[in-house]
C-alpha cells in the first residue's frame, strides 16, 4: 500500500473506533433477530403477502428457509437515468422465481432531476431530498420481512440517500443495481460552445434548446461526468455493483442480464445462500478510502465532499475533508471526461472504464484489495468486464492497457500526479475547491470582491456589462441552512466567458457547484455559512480576496479589527417560500455544516459514540 493511503486509513479507523463499534453492534443484533415475518401475528403476515399476485410467492414466504428480497426503487419518468427502472422490478422478480426466491417491491423513494430544477425554486429541495430518500428507504424496509435488498438508483442525491438508509439496515445483504448511461449525443465541446455563445447573446434560445435536446436525448444517465456518474464509479469501486456494470447502456441484452444477475447474486449473500455478507461488512473504513481514491482518480463531483462523509457516518465512520485532501495529494488523475475533458462516460467505458481504473490503481498500491464485495472477498474481482457468450453472462479480465490514453491512462502515466481536491482555509473559513480542470495560470486569483446574494444577481450584472474586470464573485446565503444549498451551475457559463476574455475571476460561495464545475477557480461549501454569521457574511464590495488553489489559502485581506467591527449581513427576507420549500424549513434548521456532510442526521448519528 502507498504509505499515505495506509496512514489515512489507520487514522480513520482510530477516529471511528467508538462509533463504528456501536454501529456494528446494532447491525449484529438486527441480524441475530432475523426477518420478523416468521414471528408475525397471522393478520400482520397476511397483510405482508396479500399483494403477491403469483400464488407460489405467498407459499414461499410462509417458509422461513426461502429468500425474500426487498426492492427499493427511485423510478420515475422525470429522470432520464431512472426511466429504465420502470421495467426492472418485474425482471428481478422473474429472475428470483426461477431460483425459488421471492422479490417484493418494498417501496419507492422520491427522485428529483437537478437538470430540470437547475436555477429554479425546486433546486432548493435537492440536497434535502437526500435525507428524505434515506428516511423513505427506512420506511420501506421497516416491514422487516426481508432477507436481502436491491437498490435501484443512480443520480445525484439519490444514491447517497439510498446508502444512508440502507446502512441503517446494514445487516441485510445488499446489491445496488445501476441502469446505465444514455448513448452519446452531440459532443460535449459543441454543447459547451453553444452555452457560452448563448450567454454572450450570440445564438438564440431556439438554437440553445436544439443543442441541449441533442445532448439529453433519451433514456439513461446524462453522459457528462457529474455527480450521477461519480456515484456509479463510487458504488462499483466499493464493491456494491456487479463488476463492470456501471456504464452498460440501458435497453440492451447485456444490461438486462446484469440486472437479473444482481437479483441472483444477492440471494447468495444471505444466510440461506451460505455466503452471508451483509452491507455493514462491505462498507468499512477501507471501502470508504477506496471510494475517495476513485473520486480523485477520475476528477469526480465535488458533491461527494458532502455525500461520502454523510453516508460514511451512517456506517459509524468519521471521514473528514482533510482525509480526502490528503489522499488527493497522492492519487493521480487518470481520466479526462467532460467537464475535465471532451470525452463522455461512454468513451470512458469503452477505453476500459472502471475495471481498468481499478486494475491500475491496485497495481500502484492506491486501493485496498483486501475488502469484501458483493461477489466475494478481494477487489481484484473488479478488474473484470461483463459480456454475453451465447446469450449467457460471463466475465473476462480487462486489458492491461487503456484503449485510449487521451481519455483514460495508467497510474504510471497520469494526466496529473494528484487528484486536484483542495481544502482552502483562512480568515473566511474553510471550503473545498477542485482544480483538476482549472489551468495552472488561473489557480490563484487575488482581486476585489463583488458580492451577490444569488446566481440571478450575478447573471443580471453580466448581462448589464458590469463584470468586465478582474474580480472574486462572492455568492452567499446559498448554504444548507440558508436555502438548502442548491447547485449554482448557471454561474459557470458567465464566469467562463469572462475568463476567456482575459479577466482573472474566481468564485467564493457557501453554496455548491458539483461535478459540472469546471475551468473557473471556485471555493465552494464555505463554512461557517453566511446564515450562521460566518465571515463570508461580512464581505463588502471592493474587499480584496485571495483564493489560492495551490497553497490552499482563502483570505479576506481586511484588518481583523475592521472585521470585528463589521456587522454580518442578514439573509434577505422571503427566502424558502413557494414550490413547497416551506415544508423543508425544519430540515434546513437541522443541517450540519458542509464539512460534516450538510446532513440533518449528523447529530443523531454522532450520538452513537
Amino acid at each position: 500500500m502507498h504509505p499515505r493511503v495506509q496512514e489515512v486509513t489507520e487514522r480513520l479507523i482510530e477516529r471511528s473506533r467508538a462509533t463504528r463499534s456501536r454501529y456494528l453492534a446494532i447491525m449484529d443484533q438486527a441480524a441475530s433477530d432475523g426477518p420478523q415475518r416468521g414471528r408475525l401475528q397471522c393478520a400482520n403476515f397476511a397483510h405482508g403477502v396479500a399483494g403477491c399476485t403469483v400464488g407460489e410467492d405467498k407459499q414461499r414466504l410462509r417458509l422461513m428457509n426461502e429468500i425474500n428480497v426487498g426492492i427499493i426503487s427511485a423510478y420515475n419518468d422525470m429522470l432520464s437515468a431512472h426511466q429504465p427502472y420502470e421495467h426492472f422490478p418485474e425482471m428481478i422478480k422473474s429472475a428470483l422465481r426461477e431460483i425459488g426466491s421471492v422479490g417484493q417491491f418494498a417501496g419507492g423513494v422520491p427522485a428529483m432531476c437537478d437538470g430540470v430544477t437547475q436555477g429554479e425554486p425546486g433546486m432548493e429541495m435537492s440536497l434535502a431530498s437526500r435525507e428524505v430518500i434515506a428516511m423513505s428507504t427506512a420506511v420501506a424496509l421497516s416491514h422487516n420481512m426481508f432477507d436481502a435488498a436491491l437498490y435501484l438508483g443512480i443520480c445525484d442525491k439519490i444514491v447517497p440517500g439510498l446508502m444512508i438508509g440502507a446502512l441503517r439496515f446494514g445487516h441485510l445483504p445488499t446489491v445496488f443495481v445501476p441502469g446505465g448511461p444514455m448513448e452519446s449525443g452531440i459532443s460535449n465541446k459543441e454543447k459547451a460552445k453553444v452555452r457560452q455563445l448563448y450567454a454572450e447573446g450570440k445564438v438564440s434560445r431556439d438554437e440553445l434548446l436544439e443543442s441541449e435536446m441533442k445532448s439529453y436525448h433519451g433514456p439513461g444517465t446524462c453522459t457528462f461526468y457529474g455527480t450521477a456518474n461519480t456515484n456509479q464509479v463510487v458504488m462499483e469501486i466499493m464493491g456494491l455493483h456487479l463488476p463492470g456494470s456501471s456504464f452498460v447502456n440501458p435497453y440492451t441484452p447485456l444490461r438486462d442480464e446484469l440486472t437479473r444477475a444482481a437479483a441472483r447474486q444477492v440471494t447468495r449473500l444471505t444466510h440461506h445462500g451460505g455466503e452471508y455478507m451483509p452491507l455493514c461488512r462491505i462498507v468499512d473504513e477501507k471501502a470508504i478510502v477506496n471510494s475517495v481514491v476513485a473520486l480523485h482518480a477520475t476528477g469526480g463531483s465535488t458533491n461527494h465532499t458532502l455525500h461520502i462523509p454523510a453516508f460514511a457516518r451512517a456506517a459509524g465512520i468519521l471521514l473528514t475533508w482533510q482525509d480526502m485532501a490528503d489522499l488527493s495529494e497522492v492519487v493521480p488523475s487518470l481520466a479526462k471526461v467532460y467537464p475535465n475533458g471532451q470525452a463522455d462516460v461512454n468513451h470512458f467505458h469503452a477505453a476500459g472504464g472502471v475495471p481498468f481504473m481499478i486494475r491500475t490503481l491496485l497495481g500502484a498500491g492506491l486501493l485496498h484489495e483486501d475488502v469484501n464485495t458483493v461477489v466475494g472477498h478481494g477487489l481484484h474481482r473488479y478488474y473484470q468486464e461483463p459480456f454475453l457468450e451465447g446469450g449467457q453472462l460471463a466475465w473476462r479480465e480487462i486489458s492491461t492497457d487503456s484503449l485510449d490514453e487521451s481519455i483514460l491512462r495508467p497510474a504510471e502515466r497520469p494526466f496529473s500526479p494528484e487528484g486536484g481536491l483542495r481544502v482552502l482555509h483562512g480568515n473566511m473559513g474553510r471550503s473545498v475547491a477542485k482544480v483538476s480542470a482549472v489551468a495552472p495560470e488561473y489557480q490563484v486569483v487575488e482581486a476585489p470582491a463583488m458580492v451577490f446574494h444569488d446566481q440571478v444577481e450575478l447573471a443580471d450584472a453580466f448581462k448589464a456589462g458590469k463584470l468586465e474586470r478582474d474580480f472574486v464573485a462572492v455568492v452567499r446565503f446559498q448554504g444548507p441552512k440558508a436555502n438548502g444549498m442548491p447547485e449554482l451551475h448557471k454561474l459557470t457559463p458567465f464566469l467562463g466567458v469572462l475568463q476567456d476574455r482575459g479577466y482573472k475571476v474566481a468564485l467564493v460561495t457557501d453554496g455548491r457547484m458539483s461535478g459540472a464545475s469546471g475551468k473557473v477557480l471556485a471555493a465552494i461549501h464555505v463554512c461557517p455559512e453566511a446564515v450562521d454569521a460566518g465571515p463570508i457574511a461580512k464581505v463588502r464590495d471592493g474587499d480584496i480576496i485571495r483564493v489560492d488553489g495551490q497553497t490552499g489559502e482563502l483570505i479576506l485581506q481586511v484588518d481583523q479589527a475592521e472585521l470585528d467591527r463589521r456587522e454580518a449581513i442578514v439573509q434577505p427576507a422571503g427566502t424558502g417560500i413557494g414550490c413547497g420549500r416551506e415544508l423543508f424549513a425544519f430540515m434546513r434548521a437541522a443541517f450540519s455544516t458542509a464539512e460534516q456532510g450538510a446532513s440533518a442526521f449528523t447529530e443523531s448519528l454522532e450520538s452513537l459514540r
